[in-house]
Order: C-alpha cells, then structure tokens, then sequence
C-alpha cells in the first residue's frame, strides 16, 4: 500500500514538472526567437548598396531585421538634425567623418570604447592611423570608419616627362619649378601646368597643414590663418595663379575630364570618386599618359600631407539595440565585406586587410592613394568646420587669386570672419 501511495506521489510530481516545463516552454521559445528590429539610414548610393549586402548578414542573424533608408547627401544633414530633435535617429547611421564633432556636441552618439575593447573584428589597428583619429574626440572613439578618401595628384606623365621630370613631383619646389616648364613647353597663354580652383578650399587647407598650420587656435575658438605656417603655403598656392601656371576661377573650365585629356592642364588635386572618370577620358592612346601620386610635400623631409576623409558608422545614443546595431558594424567592417561594398561602389576601403585584395593591388591608380592613407590628418574638429571651408576659406582664396586683396588682407580678413563664425563656441566654452 505504502509502495503504491509512493508511485503516485512520484508520478504526480513527475507530472507536475512536466505541466510547468510545457507551459514555460512557449515562452521560452518566443523569447529565443523574437524579432529584433533596428534601423540603418545610409547616404545616396551607399544606402541602396547596403540591401545588396544585409543578406548575408541576417544569415548569420536570423532573429534580426534591418530596416534601411537612403538620404540623398544634399539633404542628409538636415534630415539627421531633425531626427535627433524629434528623437527619432535610427539605430545605426553614415556619418561624413567631417560630422562627427557636430553631432558629439549635440550628445546623439553612443561612446564605442567599450564595444571596441570586446570586440574581435574592429580594432585601431586594423585602420590608417590618421583615418582612425577623425572619429575621436577627446579621446573617445564616436564612429567607425567604413570607406575612406584623400587626396592625391592626377598628373598628366607624358607631358611632366616631356618637361625634364620622368614621375611626380614630390616637393613644392619640384612643383613649382615643373610647372613653369610645362608653361614654357606648352607655348600657349591659353594652356595651363597645373588646375587650382579657388571653389575647391582643400588644396588651400592640404598645403597650410603640410607646413604646420594649425588653422585655429585658442581651443579652436579663433582663426588661425594669419599665422606664418599658413600664410607661407597659401602664398605659395596664389604664386599659381599670380604667374599664369593655374587658371583663375571655374568659369575657364567647364569638364575637367576633357580639360585633362586636351591638355588644358596637366595636374589636378582629387580624390578616387574620380579615378574612373578619368579612365573614362584619359582612353585610346591616352590610357598611358596619366598616373596618381600621393601629394609633395614642403621639403624633402617632409612627407605631403592629405586629408583623413570618408564616412563613418555611428550609433545613436538613445537606441534600444545598441547590441544588435553594433554587430551590423561589425559586419559591415569585414575586409571581405568592405571589398563587396568597393566592388559596387568604388568606395576604398576603410580595413587596411581589405586592401590586400587583388582588385586593389592591381589597380596603378589606386596604389597612390593606399600610399597617402599612411600621412592624411584630420581638419578641425569643430561643428562649424564645413561652413569655415567652404565658404570662407573659397571666398578669400578667390579674391587673392584674383588680386582683389592680398594676401595679408584676405588672412586678416579670413580670421575676422572666422572669429564671428565661433563666437558661439567661445560663448559656450566660457560658461
């Protein structure tokens, strides 16, 4: 009897475990399996090659669902402005690197130090140092670079090699000096050595930060272009166009690829979206007669800096899946993935691994620009960068060229204009 009463306590109880284990067991299942949603906004094209990319990434998360957007690159900074004003900004997002202090000051970016130190697929070290450097500010990381860009110089071989020099200049002097033989061999007042638009501030900015300028001063609340550093590269630029070796303004050329190929002018400062452009032109018996070099530098001690450009990925600060995007940009920072994305697009990519690739290592023209990726340096990290560039820098560049003022006075009044632009800033900081 006792042995009986024990079975039927035992199977109760045996039955009792089995009733909870199948109605926890529901739950369970949908907690494994419930859908993570998060959002990705991506600018212009870059947001149309992600889908072609996502596939393989929700292979590997299949609890996962991204849900993209593409913002045309004119209106993207506003569109991000106002997301973060209606707290809306999605969870993953493309960020010119040259954004980045802006939206750090507005506190809309998460700090990835942290998920960085985790993680196995980014690293500082798999970058370009000074690509690396535009995504921290005081001394936390804010983004993760995806594709890169620089500057280098397009050059015209066959008529530098005509003109005494059988490669790239590498430094201002060589510059100088083989543009004024190019003018003279080209004997025509109509032709050009080199193409120095003063709508284009970044040769104007390239070469003052190859000579040490700082461009702002005081914790970068005050302008800094009257110092000597700048002054020098900026007068050395204008001399271009004060002896007749660069065109005066943009109205003199209207394609730059055709400019290039009649030889209108035989060196331009650019950055890769321009390599195919060129091919494009540069055909037939042409194919031979240009190359890209990384830029010269003021002396031969010095190598020529460029600028640390592209787009970074960020997560905003306010997501719910900060996990979950973190892993998209780890995904998207995979050299194989990088060199999927460079095959759509042309965008170079960010991981120095990717560029072992052969895509890349057989390209002559791209080799210059995994050259200089090893001496870019950031501009300034301030929010009010791009309206100091382009319209500043351009504005007083162009009434130098042109003689309206010299160069003193354009500095002078460049600092003055620029001092107006960041009283804010001062403002802020000295509360």
């Amino acid at each position: 009897m006792i042995r009986k009463i024990k079975k039927q306590l035992i199977n109760h109880y045996i039955f009792s475990l089995l009733a909870i284990f199948l109605v926890y067991l529901p739950s369970c299942k949908n907690s494994d399996s419930e859908v993570v949603e998060i959002s990705f906004w991506g600018m212009g094209a870059e947001g149309e090659a992600v889908q072609k990319l996502l596939p393989a990434f929700l292979d590997d998360h299949p609890t996962v669902k991204v849900k993209t957007q593409m913002i045309p690159w004119t209106a993207g900074q506003e569109k991000l402005i106002t997301a973060y004003a209606s707290d809306n900004l999605p969870d993953v997002f493309q960020l010119g690197n040259t954004w980045i202090p802006q939206f750090v000051n507005l506190n809309a970016l998460e700090m990835l130090d942290s998920l960085i130190f985790y993680s196995s697929q980014v690293n500082k070290i798999n970058y370009f140092e000074g690509i690396w450097e535009t995504n921290v500010i005081e001394n936390s990381v804010y983004g993760i670079p995806w594709y890169i860009d620089t500057r280098v110089l397009f050059y015209r071989s066959d008529i530098l090699s005509k003109a005494g020099l059988d490669r790239a200049p590498k430094t201002w002097d060589e510059l100088y000096q083989i543009s004024k033989k190019i003018k003279k061999n080209l004997n025509n007042p109509e032709k050009y050595a080199i193409y120095l638009p003063t709508n284009e501030w970044a040769p104007f900015v390239i070469f003052g930060l190859q000579n040490g300028a700082g461009l702002l001063r005081k914790g970068n609340t005050l302008g800094d272009f009257r110092a000597k550093e700048f002054e020098e590269a900026f007068d050395f630029l204008i001399r271009f166009h004060k002896e007749e070796l660069a065109p005066i303004g943009i109205s003199q050329v209207t394609n730059v690829y055709q400019a290039f190929a009649e030889e209108y002018f035989s060196m331009y400062i650019s950055g890769p979206w321009n390599i195919n452009e060129f091919k494009k032109w540069m055909s037939g018996e042409l194919s031979d007669c240009w190359m890209t070099a990384p830029l010269p530098g003021p002396d031969a001690d010095r190598p020529g800096l460029s600028l640390a450009g592209g787009s970074s990925l960020v997560i905003s600060k306010n997501s719910a899946n900060k996990k979950t995007a973190w892993s998209l940009i780890e995904f998207l920072s995979r050299p194989e993935i990088q060199i999927k994305f460079f095959q759509l697009l042309n965008n170079l990519p960010a991981v120095k691994q990717a560029w072992e690739d052969s895509l890349l290592q057989h390209d002559p023209y791209i080799q210059a620009f995994f050259t200089q990726f090893h001496h870019v340096i950031s501009t300034p990290k301030v929010p009010e960068w791009e309206q100091i560039a382009f319209s500043k820098v351009q504005q007083y560049a162009e009434e130098a060229a042109r003689g309206n003022l010299s160069i003193p006075e354009a500095l002078t009044a460049l600092d003055q204009d620029i001092d107006r632009i960041l009283e804010k800033r001062r403002w802020m900081l000295s509360r």
